[in-house]
């Protein structure tokens, strides 16, 4: 992966990777940048796969300027184009480094997903990020510290991910306050982005956890954007798995500079808008519906703490 920082290093990096005419996936809130598209699809997100690779027919690249719909969508298209993926991050969602991807329709809500993006390079520009509104700067930031705790105790866990997780958590908590109290602070922002990147990093190479199954299943399932759901998950997640990796949350803990990281966590959840499951349209009578869901995800089945649904119903409860 050729990772760049500055707008100005796109169109070096499509003229390295050999990308001339890329087929661009941004809604049309970026529709004033200076891009090099041949075409374009600006509904973000979208189920319509195979429309959106048809109008890609003559492109030799996927361009996504975007959160982590975008990038989604780009990759489906990747896998379903065999086009290599260039993004550009809006957020900090950490999704322009996975090759798999889910897909929703208009309503957010999931409709499928897959795996085998070609992913080619990221471009990482600050400035993108100055107007994110706060819950979606709070929201995907939180998605990114969730890719670094994770890490650090998933079945998948390794060096390479660790030192990621641990220099993404270092980051996100030193920036992330500064950076909800005063969103045009532009070197919070790129502090913040540099975290991301690194959660995103570490998710690449170590894999997901329980909390992250947990807000899939929820977010999926009620259109929730997935930021949103991860910073509600992941402080029950934490202490689920506490037991069993102390030593590993530990350390989370410590670069994150909290002795109780998942009470921070959910300190900066709430300082950032989200409080309650209920406050997101999640009804408490098909909690037992998403823990079923939850239990048979990927993450689940990767964390070090086996959990049933009956358990994460209660975590579900702890948190509606």
């Amino acid at each position: 992966m050729i990772v760049r920082w500055g707008l100005e290093e796109l169109r070096p990096l499509l003229a390295e990777l050999g990308i001339e005419r890329p087929f661009l996936v941004a809604s049309d809130r970026w529709a004033e940048l200076d891009l090099p598209p041949a075409a374009r699809w600006s509904e973000v997100p979208t189920d319509r796969i195979a429309e959106a690779a048809a109008a890609a027919q003559g492109s030799d690249g996927v361009l996504a300027v975007g959160g982590g719909s975008a990038i989604d969508l780009a990759k489906a298209l990747s896998a379903t184009t065999g086009l290599e993926v260039v993004s550009v991050p809006t957020t900090y969602s950490g999704a322009e480094w996975t090759s798999f991807f889910g897909v929703r329709d208009q309503s957010r809500r999931m409709k499928g997903g897959g795996g085998g993006a070609r992913l080619a390079g990221i471009v990482y520009e600050p400035k993108l990020t100055l107007e994110l509104p706060r819950a979606e700067t709070g929201g995907t930031a939180l998605n990114g510290l969730a890719h670094c705790a994770e890490a650090l105790y998933v079945s998948g866990r390794n060096p390479v991910g660790d030192e990621h997780a641990l220099e993404g958590a270092q980051l996100i908590g030193e920036a992330l306050p500064s950076v909800l109290v005063d969103g045009s602070d532009l070197e919070a922002r790129t502090t913040l982005l540099r975290g991301a990147m690194h959660g995103g990093a570490a998710l690449d190479a170590a894999g997901l956890g329980l909390g992250h199954a947990m807000a899939q299943a929820a977010g999926g399932r009620y259109g929730i954007p997935h930021g949103a759901a991860n910073a509600l998950c992941l402080p029950p997640a934490i202490r689920f798995n506490e037991p069993v990796t102390s030593a590993e949350i530990a350390r989370f803990g410590e670069a994150l500079g909290a002795t109780d990281p998942a009470a921070r966590c959910e300190e900066l959840s709430r300082l950032s808008g989200y409080e309650r499951l209920r406050d997101l349209g999640v009804p408490a009578d098909e909690l037992d519906e998403v823990a079923e869901a939850t239990a048979v995800r990927a993450g689940a089945l990767a964390n070090p703490r086996p959990a049933s649904p009956a358990e994460i119903i209660e975590l579900f409860r702890s948190i509606w």
